[in-house]
């Protein structure tokens, strides 16, 4: 987990780093510790009044893989850059007519010990037909936690930051060392 600080001036690199034609405004930077991913909005097409949602679903999609493939170069050249300099994958997606689209992004593989009650859970999900597997299952739980507890990860992820903050402040944290530290501020093998 980055800072706010840290996040912002990722953010701000991006931000300064892409060509100004690439997108209409950047809309997110989200990053964790395999990946960064760029959202940015792109114009929605131009349709008539009277266009039918079919029509307007399709148009989205043709200007989102138009998108992709007009910039594809663009992207990747930053993308080379941000991770040589940060040290992961650069990942891209658009919002465009109210439509997200990601384009391809790191799957990570994660390993849990789960003990049967937890087990039973994923097998009652195969078994119902929701996943293939308890891989697609345990996946299909975490994708049903972020959508209904976005409130409650955003508060955990703000208590996660101030943790980090007041940690910095504490006596392991690099600064100055006091000049006039007096003997019993001195270690001693007691």
């Amino acid at each position: 987990m980055i800072t706010a600080e840290q996040h912002e001036k990722l953010r701000g690199w991006f931000a300064g780093r892409l060509p100004d034609d690439l997108f209409e405004s950047l809309g997110e930077v989200t990053v964790d510790r395999e990946e960064i991913t760029v959202v940015g909005r792109i114009p929605e097409p131009r349709l008539a009044g009277s266009a039918s949602d079919a029509e307007r679903e399709a148009a989205v999609g043709s200007r989102i893989q138009e998108f992709r493939e007009r910039t594809r170069d663009a992207r990747v050249a930053v993308a080379r850059e941000a991770e040589h300099r940060f040290g992961k994958k650069v990942s891209w997606g658009v919002e465009c007519g109210g439509e997200r689209a990601l384009f391809t992004h790191v799957a990570a593989p994660v390993m849990t010990r789960l003990r049967q009650p937890q087990r039973q859970v994923l097998d009652t999900l195969i078994a119902a037909g929701v996943a293939r597997s308890r891989s697609d299952a345990l996946a299909w739980c975490v994708r049903l936690v972020e959508r209904h507890a976005d409130d409650w990860l955003a508060e955990l992820r703000d208590s996660l930051e101030h943790v980090q903050r007041v940690r910095a402040q504490g006596p392991d944290a690099p600064g100055p060392i006091a000049e006039d530290a007096g003997p019993e501020d001195t270690p001693t093998d007691g």
